[in-house]
């Protein structure tokens, strides 16, 4: 995965397990040696401004921190690829071109695009083969923060780094400042490598029709039955990861990014005072991140691109963002200084993810970070002003279900089971447009946070555990199950086809939990061609 990272040891070749953007280094690409000489290629992400966009996916190299340096698939030459801006109201179009030696897609998440532009090998296209090109066109009417990401073997590609910002701007909307900060997660510590080489072992398991898990998964994240790579050109065959091994050690992941970047690598926020000022979060990680904003009142304007109705002012507080989420917060740039951004909790790759507000003129940071305090967490269901929302919590729906999250093990390992099936084993969300569905989602696993995430649609977070929503109405794509919690949310069907709904911590979803909505009224024209290597998670 991306979070492979391998570095010599002796005659061995290490692993270095990365939480969202890694992969392997081979000792003779001498990217980092015993003395601290490193290079790197990949570029800082670049803005591209639509509505004619081309990103070419290829190989790369990135310096996630002094001393730290890996390889990466890229969008464009850096990971995150370039933040794409566009208007809202204008059509987009983007060209993706394939530079890599497997099949990639994108998928924009957040954003529901038409069903043939969702981006799911094998549910709406092919996935896009070495040397392929593939344009996405829609209209981009909803403003708001959304991301793109590839959704072809995704729980390995997205943590190669193959990801980046999808911003659809209203021009209404004026802010002097505009920041994008995008959330990550790596692992480099060789302890705890070393830990997880012992309980490794070579080979590959076949999977089995129905099976799910990450068996044939090679240590470098890539299943290379479906690369055309040749093995000359391949510094990490050799080792494999047998089925799901490492799906939850969390604990791995000791290097946290923003933008690619950790610690003093990170770029300041420039500001100046009296600036009226936008921060848009997008967790691309596998982890949930409490981010805290010293020194100003904050409101937090929008979840999942869609606004809060009358957000109220804080300070102090947290912002916790899972995988897949994304908040945009502002605020008045009124108290000069040198003012951290920062993730708060103990974990050794807290450290990494912090930004300075940088007010112009400002010699000196007096502001000091206190990663370890803790701080509450805006609760969401009751933040804001009430509002008239499109449902209310017992209305009549034409479709319920109910969304049982679990874990368990069969042959391969760890599966993560939807009302105890694991894909493509699942039962679908059966529709027709114009419905109104109802989906109540309970958690009953113990262990792990189940940030779960709709294609094509915003649902509205109805109530939480029994306890209806009190605040704005809550709009969004991607919710956080954690374990024991009880969810409703509800949505129109008002964008046919067959859409994705997983797990986007996505070990879960490679290791089962997804299920679809499907559109009884919806013919789709789209038939996968049996020779692609059409993997959608």
């Amino acid at each position: 995965m991306k979070r492979f990272l391998f570095v010599a040891l002796a005659a061995f070749t290490l692993l270095m397990i990365t939480a969202c953007s890694a992969t392997t280094a081979d000792n003779n690409q001498k990217k980092t040696n015993m003395n601290g000489n490193e290079s790197a290629t990949s570029q800082a992400p670049k803005i591209l401004r639509g509505p004619n966009i081309t990103l070419v996916a290829q190989k790369g190299t990135q310096k996630l921190s002094n001393g730290v340096i890996v390889p990466v698939w890229t969008f464009n030459g850096s990971a995150p690829g370039p933040e794409i801006r566009v208007q809202k109201g204008k059509k987009i179009h983007v060209t993706l071109k394939n530079e890599l030696p497997a099949p990639i897609s994108i998928h924009w998440h957040g954003y529901p695009v038409p069903n043939k532009m969702d981006g799911i090998p094998g549910v709406t296209q092919d996935a896009v083969a070495p040397g392929k090109s593939f344009t996405y066109e829609f209209v981009a009417d909803k403003a708001g923060t959304y991301w793109y990401h590839s959704h072809q073997d995704s729980v390995n590609q997205v943590d190669r780094g193959l990801y980046g910002a999808f911003i659809v701007e209203d021009s209404k909307e004026k802010y002097d400042k505009d920041y994008t900060l995008m959330l990550d997660e790596w692992v480099t510590d060789k302890n705890q490598i070393n830990e997880q080489i012992k309980a490794m072992t070579p080979g590959t398991s076949k999977k089995k029709s129905g099976d799910s898990g990450m068996d044939g998964m090679n240590m470098d994240g890539m299943d290379h039955g479906g690369s055309t790579e040749s093995s000359s050109n391949n510094h990490d065959d050799g080792m494999n990861m047998p089925g799901n091994m490492m799906v939850d050690n969390m604990s791995m992941y000791d290097l946290y990014t923003i933008n690619g970047k950790s610690g003093k690598l990170v770029k300041p926020l420039n500001v100046k005072k009296g600036d009226k000022v936008r921060l848009r979060f997008i967790n691309a990680g596998y982890l949930p991140h409490k981010i805290h904003i010293h020194g100003h009142n904050i409101k937090v304007i929008t979840t999942d691109g869609q606004p809060i109705n009358n957000p109220q002012t804080v300070k102090n507080r947290v912002i916790s963002i899972a995988p897949g989420e994304r908040y945009d917060v502002s605020f008045n740039a009124d108290n000069p200084g040198k003012w951290y951004i920062e993730d708060h909790g103990t974990a050794k790759g807290t450290n990494g993810m912090k930004a300075l507000i940088n007010y112009e003129g400002s010699k000196a940071t007096s502001d000091q970070p206190n990663a370890s305090t803790q701080l509450p967490a805006i609760n969401f269901t009751d933040y804001g002003s009430k509002a008239k929302p499109e449902f209310i919590l017992n209305q009549k729906y034409d479709v319920t279900y109910t969304m049982n999250l679990n874990a368990g093990m069969n042959n391969n390992g760890m599966i993560y089971t939807i009302n105890g099936k694991s894909f493509p084993n699942t039962d679908p969300i059966k529709v027709k447009t114009g419905d109104r569905v109802k989906v109540k989602l309970v958690n009953h696993d113990h262990m792990n946070n189940h940030p779960m995430h709709l294609h094509g649609h915003f649902f509205q977070v109805l109530s939480k555990n029994g306890k209806p929503v009190s605040g704005s109405p809550l709009y969004k794509d991607t919710l956080n199950v954690r374990p024991g919690e009880t969810y409703e949310v509800a949505f129109k069907a008002d964008n046919p086809g067959n859409w994705m709904f997983h797990c986007h911590d996505l070990h879960h979803a490679n290791a089962g939990m997804v299920t679809e909505v499907n559109y009884t009224d919806f013919q789709s024209n789209y038939v996968p061609d049996s020779a692609n290597d059409n993997k959608p998670e």
